[in-house]
């Protein structure tokens, strides 16, 4: 369903740990909205909800909802250093097009939900 890099896995260890939270998971989601028509989301969750996919990855859990799932299939989540710092991000192959944000994609047929591109595009 989704994966987690292992630079991702150590990142997301970390924080976790200097939160005070180390079992606590963290939740990728996706939302209608964006520039491109649907948006990646990130929290951190100290439980799954019922109907949650949870996935297991050295020692750290991943939770997505029922409604992100068909959207994150194959998705893989990173940890990137950039020089205006680092941070989680989605690589998702469902994605047709998407913002150069990268926080906004289009998976096809999400024109209604698209909204102006505030980012730079």
């Amino acid at each position: 369903m989704i994966s987690i890099t292992p630079e991702a896995v150590t990142q997301l260890k970390g924080f976790l740990s200097e939160q005070g939270t180390p079992e606590a998971a963290l939740r990728v989601f996706v939302a209608p909205g964006g520039c491109s028509g649907l948006q990646y989301g990130m929290t951190v969750e100290e439980s799954a909800e019922d109907g949650d996919e949870v996935i297991e990855t050295d020692g750290v859990r991943l939770l997505v909802d029922n409604f992100s799932a068909m959207y994150l299939e194959g998705a893989q989540v990173d940890y990137v250093n950039s020089l205006m710092g680092g941070g989680f991000t989605v690589h998702n192959p469902n994605a047709v097009s998407g913002c150069s944000c990268g926080h906004s994609f289009n998976a096809g047929g999400n024109a209604e939900t698209a909204q102006g591109c505030g980012c730079g595009d």
